[in-house]
């Protein structure tokens, strides 16, 4: 699966800002641009021709808007999910693209670690998908939920607890790559000490998220390892 790459259109009418865009997705490995369209016509045929997996979309074009893109390649039934970028706060507008199927919705301007963010969860929805196979509940709301923040009762989260570093420790598990992690695995992998990493795998444990095995060396103390608790 690392060598999948999630095949990326930008579109987007401001040149600087389309290579900006450009830029954030090759700051992530598992991502590559195939792309650039700076005209909904262009963009409309790259989209034919190039088959990209994500098409991270604007909305104000000079000759229309990108929401007719947007149906364009609904209508069509493009194999290709949609992140829109775009200065539009209007609530008309979000409502049109979540109706739309729109994977997210990113508003201008934009700051790389939301756009990280948005894309990390499209590429663990997009490991997902290439698994293929049966799928049991938590499968499929893991797929239909997977642009949505977790499901964290921010006012049950003790203190020393974060809910965006609860999160990252939460996605090291979602890569299905991973079978069981320590703490100091887990602290590297997200850029945090062994302590810490502890903490939140303890708590993601009491949660029922994780469950904990306790593996016996031929010396030393046990290790306590982590996995998914599925």
């Amino acid at each position: 699966m690392a060598d999948n790459k999630v095949r990326v259109l930008v579109v987007e009418d401001d040149m600087r800002i389309s290579e900006l865009h450009q830029r954030f997705v090759e700051k992530l490995p598992q991502f590559e641009v195939v792309g650039l369209a700076n005209a909904i016509a262009d963009a409309a045929e790259m989209v034919e021709i190039l088959q990209p997996d994500l098409v991270l979309l604007d909305l104000f074009f000079p000759e229309g808007n990108g929401m007719d893109l947007l149906k364009r390649i609904r209508s069509s039934e493009q194999p290709c999910d949609v992140i829109l970028i775009t200065a539009a706060r209007e609530m008309s507008s979000l409502q049109e693209a979540l109706r739309r199927g729109v994977f997210d919705y990113i508003i201008k301007p934009v700051f790389f670690p939301r756009f990280q963010e948005a894309l990390q969860k499209y590429y663990d929805y997009f490991c997902q998908l290439q698994k293929g196979g049966a799928l049991d509940q938590r499968d499929v709301d893991r797929l239909l939920h997977a642009h949505r923040a977790p499901e964290v009762d921010t006012g049950a989260i003790p203190k020393g607890i974060d809910s965006l570093t609860l999160t990252k420790v939460r996605n090291v598990f979602d890569d299905p790559s991973v079978t069981d992690l320590n703490a100091e695995e887990v602290g590297k992998a997200v850029g945090i000490s062994r302590s810490t990493a502890r903490r939140y795998l303890e708590f993601l444990a009491t949660e029922g998220f994780l469950k904990a095995d306790l593996i016996y060396g031929v010396v030393g103390r046990p290790e306590r390892r982590y996995l998914r608790n599925d």
